[in-house]
């Protein structure tokens, strides 16, 4: 039997229950079905509002246990958890108190996956990083598989994987809570405040992300920022090999920036390209690509990592050039859920921009990003739950005075797209960078970005 089938082979008997029915427990969901697994699928959305792939899964055998009070009554042996739902929800406790194991999908899939790992996970350049992991690997010639919080769900490919190929995951700090395995390769790109609308303090997001080195071995690899003081303090709790990167200083090995070049230093220090060799704007992708060139390490050639960097223009809604109108340049960077993402977003430019800000308040701290804003913006349009507390950061920054940025509100965040068309002129940039997620008016920042797209292409 493969790894895959003595997983499920072991549930057999069992009750399971799967908590959330989105994309990644899907998959999940059918595996358990097609090897005969009593599964019970807990959502909270109604009955009349499911997607057709949900009423498949029950016509196929799943139990479905919906509504808002989904998460009452359950009794089960096994529960798989979506990421969204904090283990210490009480019900769960209450499960996990009962004798019930409470996992994942992700935790199933590190258990069956038969191929080395490389996870990266951070508060910022989670999914950049990963994805040039996964660019340099797939130039050299491997076969790739691209996860976790990008690309599809993986589980149910473990059985085409092939001990040569290369897992690449992003993982986020809701997956990682109480995660009993590590990967061969972890990066952890960074650490700031973040999620803390659902995380209960800072202190619970950090053990989080630890847990993605705290299981490895003498064999594996640690990759950390050097420059970020949280990061850096993982240091001497690390069980493997250690490489840091920085653009402020030198690692004793690893990779660092200095004079617009990166080197690559071990026994000797040697040049490996200049940040003008990557097609990507920002210092902070600099730092993607330092983080990224130690992860793959001598497994991808230098002349293969810098023909992705010249070639490589990005991913959607990350700094994403939408179009150039009137001599005006319009930028969707909706991923930046987060002050330090809207502040990397910010530093990209060598001019002024107007900046369209404010989301989803999710608890953290704004007063980081209001000498940017004070420094890098020409004109500030807020809209959206955050807008206040933004406006505050900017106003009580140093050096600021009325005027400079220009502060304008328009809620409506169609209306404020078109309020920065008349406030651009030609040689501006126009850049929606939010500092917060989407959800006070949109699903999810992919949606934000393609709504931001669809209408400057309207302008």
């Amino acid at each position: 039997m493969t790894r895959l089938d003595s997983y499920f082979e072991a549930l057999r008997g069992k009750r399971v229950l799967v908590l959330g029915v989105g994309v990644s427990n899907r998959p999940l969901v059918r595996l358990l079905l097609h090897y005969g697994i009593d599964v019970t699928c807990c959502d909270k959305t109604p009955r009349d509002k499911l997607d057709d792939e949900v009423l498949e899964l029950e016509k196929n055998g799943a139990k479905l246990h919906l509504g808002p009070d989904y998460l009452d009554g359950l009794t089960g042996d096994v529960v798989f958890r979506t990421p969204g739902l904090h283990p210490d929800t009480p019900q769960i406790k209450a499960l996990r108190e009962a004798g019930a194991v409470v996992t994942s999908e992700m935790e199933a899939f590190f258990a069956v996956c038969p191929c080395r790992i490389t996870a990266v996970t951070g508060s910022d350049g989670k999914t950049t990083t990963s994805t040039l992991i996964s660019e340099f690997y797939k130039k050299e010639g491997y076969r790739v598989w691209l996860g976790g919080n990008i690309g599809t769900p993986l589980l149910d490919k473990a059985d085409e994987m092939e001990p040569t190929d290369k897992v690449v995951l992003e993982l986020s700090s809701f997956q990682l809570m109480y995660f009993p395995y590590s990967p061969h390769v972890a990066v952890i790109t960074n650490l700031a405040p973040n999620h803390l609308d659902i995380h209960k303090d800072m202190a619970e997001y950090v053990a989080a992300k630890e847990n993605l080195y705290l299981h490895q071995t003498a064999d594996d690899t640690l990759i950390l920022n050097m420059d970020n003081e949280i990061t850096h303090s993982f240091v001497p709790k690390a069980k493997g090999r250690v490489l840091e990167f920085s653009r402020q200083g030198e690692p004793e090995r690893g990779v660092f920036f200095r004079d617009g070049t990166i080197w690559r230093k071990g026994e000797t220090t040697e040049r490996l390209m200049d940040q003008s060799d990557i097609l990507l704007p920002g210092l902070h992708n600099v730092e993607n690509y330092m983080a990224a060139i130690l992860a793959v390490g001598s497994e991808v050639s230098d002349e293969s990592i810098r023909a992705v960097a010249r070639s490589f223009g990005g991913v959607e809604h990350r700094i994403e050039l939408v179009r150039v109108k009137d001599g005006v340049r319009y930028y969707n960077d909706s991923i930046a859920s987060s002050p330090s993402r809207t502040i990397a977003g910010l530093r990209s430019f060598t001019q002024k921009v107007i900046l369209i800000a404010g989301g989803y308040d999710k608890h953290i701290p704004f007063e980081p990003l209001g000498p940017e804003v004070v420094a890098r913006v020409k004109t500030l349009i807020l809209s959206g739950a955050t807008a206040p507390k933004i406006y505050d950061a900017v106003i009580h920054a140093p050096g600021y005075a009325e005027g400079s940025p220009k502060i304008l509100w328009e809620d409506d965040f169609y209306e404020a797209i078109r309020l920065a068309s008349r406030e651009a002129e030609p040689g501006d940039v126009v850049i929606l960078s939010p500092a917060g997620p989407a959800f006070d008016k949109f699903k999810n920042f992919m949606v934000r970005g393609k709504e931001f797209k669809k209408t400057v292409m309207e302008l």
